[in-house]
This record gives C-alpha cells, structure tokens and sequence, in this order.
C-alpha cells in the first residue's frame, strides 16, 4: 500500500484530478431503475449505477485517450517548449470592456461550472415530489453550502409560499401547558430579536442505500444529504415564553409543516430550553430558498433533518411525544432482532473524503490534498484521523478553521501518491469522545437491514489506473 510520505520528502510534482462524471444513468437508465423498482427488485439501483458508472469512465478514458500518457493530458496543456501561448498572447477578455454592472440582478455561477448541481438519484423513490436531491459534495469548498446546492427531501414536493399569507399558529395540547395561544404574521416573526448560526443538517437515511453493500459510485450518492449553512432566525423559546409556557409540564413540541404532507414531529423540551432550537427565516445571508421551506423553518441542530420542518406553521406543547406517522413507523431502526428503534433522532460523529472519491481520476504520480467533511449532531469535531492504507496507519489531519458545535468541519492531509493502490479513510472523534465506527463495529449492533443512522467510515479504493472507486471494508 501507499505510505504517507512529507511532500517535501519525495517527488514534488503536483498530481492532477480528473473530476467525478457528473451523469451516471442516462435517460433510458433511469426509466428502467423505476420499473425494475415497481418489481420489487430493489438491488437493481446498485447494478444499474455499476454498469452506467463504468460506461461513463470508459467514455471518459476514450475522450482523454486510450494510452496513460494520453489520458494525462489536460484539456489545454502547457507547452514543454517554446511558450505558454496563454501567457504570451493577450485573452479578448484582457483587451476589451466587459459586461455591464448588474447584468444580472441575481448573479449565477460561471458557465463552465454548469455541471455542479444536485442531481436526484434514480429509483429510490416512486414520484419526484416525495424524493431526493443530493448535494455535490465532491464540487464544495469550506463549509458552507451554497443555497442553490443544498440537498432536498420533500415529501410532498416543495412550493413557493406567500409570506404575507403565511402564519405560525402556538397552542397546547391542554390548555393548562399554554396560557396565552398566539398566532403569528412573519412580520411579527421578523421584528423580534434575531441570532445567526451555522449548523449542519443531515437526512436520516443519508448512506442508507450503503448498509448492506456499496450500492452508489460517488461521495455525491453516497453521503450528498448533506449541507451546511448559515441560518438566522428567532429562537422557539422566545415565542413560547411569550405565550405563557408551562415549562415544568410541556416537555415536549410538535412541529407541523404546511405543505401537502402535513409532516410533524417530536422535539423533546430541552433543545428549544437551552435556545438552540430556532424559527428561521434566513440562509446564508438572504431568504430561505422555496426548495428549503420559505418563508419559516425550524432548524434543530444536530437533529436528523426530517424535524427541521420546513414551510412551518404549527408549534403545539405538550407533556409526552405525540407518535405521529413520521416517528412512529417512518424514519425508525430496524434492529438485527427485528425490533425497531424509534425516537433516534441524533446524527452520530461522522467523515468523508470528498477529494479524492469515488468517480475521480488522479492522472499524476505525485503530490495531492487529501480533503473532506467531519461532522457531529452531539458537539464539535476535535480530530479527523486519515488512513491510505485501510486502516493499518492513522495520520492526524488538519482541521480547518471555524471549527464549530454541530456544522460541518473541513479537514485537510498531505499525501504523496506513488501509482499503488491505496484505500482512503478517514474517522472522526467528536467532543464527547465517541468515535466514528468501522463498518464491521456498526453492524455487530445495527445489523445490514436498516436504513438510517449509517455513520460508518467510507472508504476510496484508488486504482494503479488513478480511478478511484467506492469499497467497503469489513
């Protein structure tokens, strides 16, 4: 296997990454995942995604060239000889005027950056209203995704509400838990003291697919439920306190969403107690987007991101969990004896390597940054140890700065490539000291049957060819 060596210690020749494919299935593809589906045959998602993914990596080698030395070659190479003519001739964009100020009054990102997007992974759902989009983690930087990227679950697709319609009704479940039940405009909202934060949400069943087998070829499939932000808003006690709240008795909230689902949730009492929990209306420095539940959400940290209710309209207090549809027999843990787990609602410390992952092709021997997300729905991430050998040594990595209560911490390692395969890890350790599990760890308690709360190390096996394929080990 490959041993981590110090750059400075070895070849210095920087190595170059050939992006993951965007498009694994085509249109045909996904026609026949969602009938093969409607038969039951559920494995076909993880045949299907094999077959397109190495179609599309076979394309991707004929488009760079049959032979290594060909496929090498980037897009617009520098010269060996006489001249770099991108330095030596002036571009059109250097010698004339540019496009107006605000030509777009919302501004876009640059075209050649049009293959980042989110992208619905086929067969795992019935409609595309109750479906799934993933977030490109394999295209991000820093921590923060951008608004347009944020991954989606609807469950009853998404729409664009009328703020000035919208309104948040508290009440209580007896009227003794509520002295005072109140409803609320969203200016009414807006003009109360605000806080901004950066968290991290997480689906439940985010590597749901990835319990029994590898079933998906890239980080975006793979971990893509996944995003981060900076969310403003007015936290729930706030509004509770000012309608006359029974603390000692109303120990639990319910949550309920205004669109076609009517999604509702528990929150225990003591996350809205401690002011963590907030009614939010901005992400990122603006509005909420529709898609993420414009114009009010609730946001929860560390919380699996179904109670993060969007289109919210409805808080009711009460003294014991209300077992609605979405907590009682959806989003539970089947456990290896056939019981289900329910009410396990915290996202466990949790790693990724996005560079490199799975569809990405390192085309050079040489010097890379091996890069990735940590994260933790109980605390801070305080260490991410990375591995290029499947776990026969552990390196400390760097972790960037903001390094911050339940958001998404970027991580950074040094690694010299020598052209053998290498299988690449990395596992978290989060205040608490729990440690992100290994596969064969997670599944002596959890079984291979379950669907949410998979937080096992993902592993990257990197081919002599520099593909980089999805792996999992015991």
């Amino acid at each position: 296997m490959t041993a981590a060596v110090n750059p400075q210690d070895a070849d210095p020749r920087p190595g170059r990454l050939l992006k993951a494919p965007e498009h694994f299935i085509t249109p045909a593809g996904v026609r026949t995942v969602f009938a093969e589906a409607q038969a039951g045959r559920r494995d076909f998602i993880r045949r299907a995604f094999a077959g397109a993914a190495g179609a599309a990596g076979a394309a991707g080698a004929a488009a760079l060239g049959a032979s290594s030395a060909a496929r090498a070659q980037p897009s617009n190479p520098v010269p060996t000889e006489g001249g770099d003519p991108n330095i030596l001739n002036l571009p059109e964009h250097s010698k004339g005027l540019g496009l107006p100020v605000a030509t777009d009054g919302y501004g876009k990102p640059s075209k050649y950056e049009s293959n980042v997007q989110r992208r619905q992974s086929p067969g795992l759902t019935q409609t595309a209203q109750a479906s799934v989009s993933f977030a490109p983690l394999q295209s991000l930087f820093g921590i923060v995704t951008p608004a347009g990227l944020h991954f989606e679950r609807h469950h009853q697709g998404w729409w664009d509400v009328d703020p000035s319609r919208h309104r948040l009704l508290l009440n209580g479940s007896d009227p003794s838990l509520m002295k005072t039940p109140k409803v609320f405009t969203m200016d009414e909202v807006m003009r109360m003291p605000s806080t901004s934060r950066f968290h991290f949400i997480e689906c439940g069943a985010n590597s749901g697919m990835e319990w029994g087998n590898v079933a998906v070829p890239t980080v975006q499939y793979s971990h893509g439920m996944l995003s981060c932000s900076e969310f403003t808003g007015v936290p729930l006690r706030l509004l509770l306190d000012q309608c006359g709240v029974d603390y000692r008795r109303a120990r639990f909230v319910l949550a309920e969403g205004a669109d076609g689902s009517s999604m509702t949730r528990t929150i225990p009492m003591e996350m809205v107690e401690n002011g963590e929990v907030l009614l939010a209306y901005g992400q990122n420095g603006e509005m909420l987007r529709p898609e993420n539940g414009y114009p009010l959400r609730l946001v929860v940290p560390g919380v699996q991101g179904v109670s993060w209710v969007k289109y919210l309209r409805r808080i009711e207090v009460g003294d014991q969990p209300w077992a609605s549809k979405d907590e009682a027999i959806h989003y539970i843990d089947l456990m290896p004896g056939g019981l289900h787990r329910q009410y396990s609602s915290i996202q466990e410390c949790k790693s990724v390597v996005t560079t490199p992952s799975g569809g990405q092709v390192l085309l050079d021997r040489g010097f890379y940054n091996v890069s990735g997300l940590a994260w933790s729905g109980r605390g801070k991430v305080v260490k991410v140890d990375v591995t290029v050998d499947g776990g026969r040594n552990w390196r400390p990595a760097r972790l960037e700065q903001p390094v911050m209560d339940k958001c998404l911490t970027r991580f950074n390692i040094d690694w010299v490539w020598d052209g053998r395969p290498a299988i690449v890890q990395s596992r978290a350790t989060d205040s608490t000291g729990y440690v992100q599990p290994a596969y064969r760890q997670l599944r002596a308690v959890r079984g291979t049957r379950s669907i949410y709360h998979n937080n096992a190390i993902q592993s990257w096996l990197v081919q002599e060819s520099g593909e980089v394929r999805n792996v999992q080990l015991g």
